[in-house]
């Protein structure tokens, strides 16, 4: 499993591509609590008033979704990703092989 590192989400709030790599990298250790906590980082480095805004919650429900103790539901992630300027891709692991 994949260990998460330390980031500065601030630091790269307006680099989308770096934001892409630093939820690819959550995304990978396979930790929901850590996937959670990314984006929360990710949210907060944005401005939770103007993501809020986007996802149609108010501030503090999304404080709450994504600090990482619960998961928030798949709605609100996706409606998160969305606000963050972040596409999901789905592609099948290095090496894996279509089985039947």
């Amino acid at each position: 499993m994949v260990k998460a590192r330390a980031f500065d989400a601030a630091k790269y709030r307006n680099q989308p591509k770096m934001i892409a790599k630093y939820l690819n990298h959550a995304l990978a250790t396979g930790d929901a609590i850590l996937i959670t906590q990314a984006i929360g980082d990710m949210i907060r480095a944005q401005g939770v008033t103007r993501v809020s805004q986007k996802v149609g919650l108010r501030r503090d429900s999304l404080y709450r979704s994504f600090r990482g103790h619960t998961g928030p539901r798949f709605e609100t992630v996706i409606k998160a990703i969305v606000a963050l300027n972040i596409q999901l891709v789905a592609k099948p692991f290095a090496g894996s092989r279509r089985s039947g």
